[in-house]
């Protein structure tokens, strides 16, 4: 499993929401965050640490998805150093973004849960495949076609 798996949950909710995410592998400078979501008007952006594991990249995105889904907003600071690391993005909406990580616990808490929930599913979906080819199998394709559709 790699970021590409979360590329169409990406796909999907940037389709819901009505702005695309755009998925960036970055080399973040550690310690430091290993993921950031930055919003903008137009398109999302979720950067996330290209220097480790895919499992770990996995887990990131779903992380700062986890924050989209949940309704988190971000909040003004100043971070002149991110604002040179990532000059073609707007600084108000870095330093929205990068403020997040001085949120309460719940909100980090609620971001891990739903990244957790959106892993668990996309590993079930990965083991669910059902062949079409007999009436038993379409109607039990059927009966999970809402489950086959998360998101």
């Amino acid at each position: 499993m790699g970021p590409t798996d979360m590329a169409e949950v990406c796909r999907r909710l940037g389709a819901r929401r009505g702005k695309p995410l755009k998925l960036l592998p970055y080399p973040l400078e550690v310690p430091g965050p290993f993921g950031l979501w930055i919003a903008t008007p137009v398109v999302d952006f979720i950067l996330y640490q290209q220097e480790t594991t895919n499992a770990h990249q996995q887990h990131i995105i779903a992380h700062e998805l986890g924050h989209i889904i949940s309704g988190h907003s971000s909040d003004d600071g100043d971070e002149d150093s991110w604002y040179e690391a990532f000059p073609d993005i707007p600084p108000d909406h870095v330093r929205r973004a990068l403020r997040r990580t001085h949120y309460e616990t719940d909100q980090e808490r609620e971001a891990e849960t739903v990244a957790t929930l959106l892993l668990e599913r996309a590993a079930v979906l990965e083991q669910v495949a059902l062949p079409s080819r007999t009436p038993r199998a379409r109607r039990a394709q059927q009966a999970l076609g809402e489950q086959q559709d998360w998101l």
